[in-house]
């Protein structure tokens, strides 16, 4: 099974697990990991942090991105990962969403990092956005980078294994 990790990450934390998840899916599923920017970067310290991604996060702001490489067709699972912002995916996983609705098709499961709370919510909005009711599978992870604990680790087994 061909299989997409796309991924946007600010702090590291989602990119850690989407290596992982790669690592842990290849003797199943032939994997390419995509990893999404916007063209303008949004400020990763500071109050301006908070309050730009989060005002973008509730806005539902959908910026540019720049150049990826991702042929819908090509793939049969879609596996998106995103830190929450303000209880809500982050702003250039809708760009990508938006940008390739035919995903919905594809069977689509998600990984959330967050550090303060609403990862709940944030997978349940990605849901409605991407039109989907269920997701083949969920992982949701509180600052694995920076705070490694084994029991990450064992999620992220778990979330492989549960897509083989």
């Amino acid at each position: 099974m061909k299989t997409a990790i796309v991924y946007y990450s600010m702090s590291g934390n989602t990119e850690y697990v989407a290596k992982k998840i790669a690592q842990g899916m290849q003797d199943s599923s032939e994997v390419d990991i995509i990893r999404i920017e916007p063209v303008k970067a949004f400020p990763d310290q500071g109050s301006k942090k908070f309050i730009w991604g989060g005002k973008s996060a509730v806005m539902g702001e959908k910026p540019k991105l720049k150049p990826y490489e991702f042929d819908v067709e090509k793939y049969d699972r879609v596996i998106i990962g995103t830190p929450v912002w303000a209880s809500t995916f982050a702003p250039p996983i809708r760009s990508f969403i938006h940008e390739n609705p035919a995903i919905k098709e594809k069977k689509i499961a998600a990984f959330i990092c967050f550090s303060g709370g609403g990862a709940d919510k944030a997978i349940d909005k990605m849901k409605k956005y991407i039109a989907v009711e269920n997701l083949e599978a969920e992982l949701i992870l509180v600052d694995p980078k920076d705070k490694t604990k084994d029991e990450d680790e064992a999620k992220i087994a778990q979330f492989c294994s549960s897509l083989k």
